[in-house]
């Protein structure tokens, strides 16, 4: 008789109990000291390791750093935990709420086009259990990287109706903004160029942000006589 198949997600509860663990008596000093602030540097480098395994397409990489990003989520969750406050099924269960409710298309009988239309009916959902409509740009944080921020407020701005157009329509809109940064060479116009630059990149279901990694990479191969 074989032995029976260890159930998906197993290992995140073994995990959640190690993290007690190290957070408890007899545990891990360092692991003890820690806050919500002092981790936050750790998410922030976490976060951007991952990105890079991503743009390299890097799967053994990727795999070890998604590790590294849930451990700062069961650190912060065991944190909480401690003091009373929450703990890590509070935090799946308000993401499963979310899930379901941001999906009707799924979960009840919501017709969709596509995914643009998915991603409009999210923002009009997140404003309807919010109450209210925020302002395009609010709740967006603005730590963000710029090209990263100003998709997002794009993506609010279109669910709401405020459609750039067609490709041919946010080309037209990139061409007009390198000429007048031509003739204007101020931050305004530099602005422009790259807000339209986004939008190009939206309209061409590419991420600005990581388009911009990736040729930055591509230019320091360039230019750095090590990397030969």
């Amino acid at each position: 008789m074989s032995a029976p198949t260890p159930q998906r997600g197993a290992a995140l509860l073994e995990l959640v109990a190690v993290m007690a663990r190290l957070r408890g008596p007899g545990g891990c000093p360092w692991d003890a000291e820690q806050t919500h602030e002092s981790l936050a540097p750790h998410l922030l480098e976490e976060t951007y390791e991952l990105l890079e395994a991503i743009d390299l397409r890097d799967d053994d990489a990727m795999r070890d750093e998604l590790g590294d990003v849930l451990l700062q989520v069961v650190f912060h969750a065991q944190l909480a935990a401690d003091e009373g406050r929450w703990d890590i099924d509070d935090v799946a269960n308000g993401l499963l709420a979310k899930l379901v409710r941001r999906h009707p298309h799924v979960f009840a009988d919501t017709e969709v086009a596509g995914a643009d239309e998915v991603l409009r009916n999210w923002e009009r959902l997140k404003a309807e259990h919010e109450g209210r409509r925020p302002g395009v740009d609010e709740d967006i944080p603005e730590a963000l990287p710029a090209l990263m921020r100003a998709a997002k407020v794009q993506r609010r701005a279109a669910a709401w109706g405020f459609e750039p157009g067609d490709r041919e329509a946010v080309l037209t809109a990139l061409r007009a903004a390198v000429e007048r940064l031509a003739s204007d060479p101020t931050d305004a116009a530099l602005g422009d160029v790259l807000f339209a630059a986004v939008v190009v990149a939206r309209a061409n279901g590419t991420d600005a942000e990581g388009a911009l990694r990736s040729r930055l990479r591509t230019f320091a191969e360039g230019v750095d006589p090590a990397r030969d």
